[in-house]
């Protein structure tokens, strides 16, 4: 799969709850614990994510159509999942403790389960695509990848609340958010 580079880097932020800067005033202990809670939960999902975006850039677009459209279904699905779990996560962990945490919360909240119905879109319209003519294929897949680009730049807007403040710098901190620094994401795309 052919990987676009301003695509990795605008998933990769949405991704990241979440790759976020800055330190946190140690006296807030409410807001680092909430923010620990929260990446502690939050690693195996982005863990999810990229794993589900490599398998894509694995699978060669060169290859069998079959090939290409099972490996992007699967790993939408994934993806989905996985944003859908973040949502729940962030919703169990109740507001964050700084002015405007409801909304904060339910922002992402209502953002993260956006993104779970996008992904469970791009995988139908993956599902879709006839894999008898490699040319109509490629052309479909085009599309997907068009879609795919929509998807990830709302997803660094919306997530846009989380990475600024006193709970970005909180979450800045901690391991589980700082992992998925390093996340990258796929297009699908043949050639």
């Amino acid at each position: 799969m052919k990987v676009n580079k301003k695509l990795l880097a605008a998933l990769s932020g949405a991704v990241m709850l979440l790759a976020l800067s800055g330190c946190s005033d140690d006296s807030n202990k409410k807001l680092d614990n909430w923010a620990k809670g929260v990446c502690d939960q939050a690693a195996a999902q982005t863990k999810k994510i990229n794993d589900a975006n490599t398998a894509i850039t694995q699978v060669n677009s060169n290859g069998k159509p079959q090939d290409v459209k099972s490996a992007d279904s699967a790993a939408f699905q994934s993806i989905s999942e996985a944003y859908k779990s973040l949502a729940d996560i962030v919703s169990k962990a109740g507001a964050p403790p700084v002015k405007d945490g409801a909304k904060i919360q339910q922002d992402a909240v209502n953002d993260l389960n956006g993104l779970s119905t996008q992904y469970g879109t791009l995988k139908k319209q993956v599902d879709g695509l006839d894999t008898s003519d490699q040319g109509k294929f490629a052309d479909g897949l085009k599309g997907v990848s068009n879609s795919l680009g929509k998807v990830s730049q709302n997803g660094e807007q919306a997530l846009d609340s989380l990475r600024q403040g006193d709970v970005g710098k909180a979450m800045a901190k901690q391991p589980g958010c700082k992992q998925a620094s390093g996340s990258s994401s796929a297009s699908p795309s043949a050639s």
